[in-house]
C-alpha cells in the first residue's frame, strides 16, 4: 500500500509536445468559440429593436435554437479534444509499478466443463 506511486525501474518520461500546446489554448478557443457561436443570438435581439414583436418571434426562435445546440456541440468537442490531450500528457510521463494480480493457469473457465 506504501509504494503505490513507486516509478518503474528504467521507464523515462517523453518531452512534452502538441498535447501540453493544445491545454494550454482550449480555454482561450472555449470562451472565443462560444462569444463568436452567441453572435447571431445577440444580432438577431439587436435587428428585433427595429422589426414588430411578431417577427422577431417567428426569427429569433430557430436562431435560438441553433445557436444552443451550436454551443452545446463546441463545448462537447473542447471538452472532448481536453480529455484526450490529457490522456496523451499522462501516457507521456514515467511508468509506474502496478499491483500484481495472480492469474488461474486453467486454460477454461470454472465450471464451463471443457470444450464439447
Amino acid at each position: 500500500m506504501s509504494d503505490w506511486f513507486r516509478r518503474l525501474p528504467g521507464s523515462r518520461s517523453e518531452p512534452a509536445g502538441a498535447e501540453r500546446v493544445i491545454l494550454r489554448r482550449l480555454p482561450r478557443v472555449l470562451v472565443a468559440g462560444s462569444l463568436l457561436l452567441a453572435l447571431p443570438a445577440v444580432i438577431v435581439r439587436l435587428a428585433g429593436a427595429l422589426a414588430p414583436a411578431s417577427a422577431l418571434a417567428a426569427i429569433s426562435m430557430p436562431v435560438d435554437i441553433a445557436v444552443v445546440s451550436l454551443l452545446i456541440l463546441h463545448w462537447t468537442v473542447v471538452l472532448t479534444v481536453a480529455i484526450a490531450a490529457f490522456i496523451v500528457l499522462v501516457m507521456k510521463g514515467p511508468a509506474f509499478v502496478a499491483d500484481a494480480y495472480p492469474l488461474d493457469e486453467a486454460d477454461t473457465p470454472a465450471g464451463s466443463g471443457g470444450a464439447r
